[in-house]
C-alpha cells in the first residue's frame, strides 16, 4: 500500500472517518449556504478533524471531538449562537474540553513533553494529567477569545464579545477541560486493571 492510500484509510478508518467525510461535505455545503465566510469556517473545522487519527486517539474520542467540532462549526455558520442563549455555553463546555483532550494527546505522543494521559500510571501522575488537560483547555479558551475579539475589532463587529461572555466562556470552557482530563485518565486506569 503506498503511503498515500495508508494515509488515506487512516483518516477514513472507523466513526471518525464518517465523520471527517461528513466535514469535506460540509464545506461545499457552507459554501453553497454561507458563502465563503461559511466555506471558511467549515475549512478550519476540517483541517481539525484530520487530528485524532495521526496521535492514535481512541475512535470513540475522535468520533465525539469531530461531532464537536462539526456541531461548533455549523452552530457558527448557520448563526445559532444568536438564537439559541444557551448553546454558546454548552459549545464552550463540551467541545472545549473534546479539543483540550485531543490536544494532550498530540502533545504527548507527537512530542513526548507530557506523559501519555491513558496510559496507566501512578496517581499523582494521573493528577498531573489532569492537570495538564486542565490547562491546555483553558490555554486555548484564551486563545479563542483573543480571536473572537480580533474577530469583532477587525472582521465582523456582530462577533459578540464582552467582559462576562469571555471570562465565562474561558470558566465554562476549563470545567469542561477538567472534566475530559479526568475521562482520559479514567481510561488509563481501566486499560492497567484490563491489562
Amino acid at each position: 500500500m503506498t503511503q498515500r492510500r495508508a494515509a488515506v484509510a487512516l483518516l477514513l478508518r472507523g466513526p471518525g472517518g464518517a465523520v471527517r467525510v461528513l466535514g469535506v461535505v460540509s464545506v461545499v455545503v457552507a459554501a453553497v449556504v454561507d458563502g465563503p465566510v461559511g466555506a471558511a469556517l467549515l475549512l478550519l473545522v476540517l483541517a481539525g478533524l484530520v487530528v485524532p487519527p495521526v496521535v492514535r486517539a481512541d475512535p470513540r474520542l475522535d468520533a465525539a471531538y469531530g461531532v464537536g467540532l462539526l456541531a461548533a462549526g455549523w452552530s457558527g455558520a448557520l448563526d445559532l449562537y444568536q438564537r439559541i442563549s444557551w448553546l454558546d455555553v454548552v459549545m464552550h463546555l463540551v467541545v472545549t474540553g473534546l479539543i483540550a483532550a485531543v490536544a494532550h494527546l498530540v502533545v504527548a505522543r507527537a512530542t513526548g513533553a507530557v506523559v501519555d494521559p491513558v496510559l496507566p500510571a501512578a496517581r499523582r501522575t494521573r493528577v498531573g494529567s489532569v492537570g495538564v488537560t486542565t490547562a491546555l483547555g483553558l490555554g486555548l479558551s484564551v486563545l479563542w477569545e483573543v480571536g473572537e475579539y480580533l474577530g469583532n475589532t477587525y472582521i465582523d463587529a456582530s462577533i459578540h464579545v464582552g467582559y462576562r461572555d469571555t471570562i465565562g466562556d474561558m470558566a465554562v470552557g476549563g470545567i469542561g477541560s477538567l472534566a475530559a482530563g479526568l475521562a482520559l485518565v479514567g481510561a488509563g486506569v481501566v486499560a492497567g486493571r484490563r491489562a
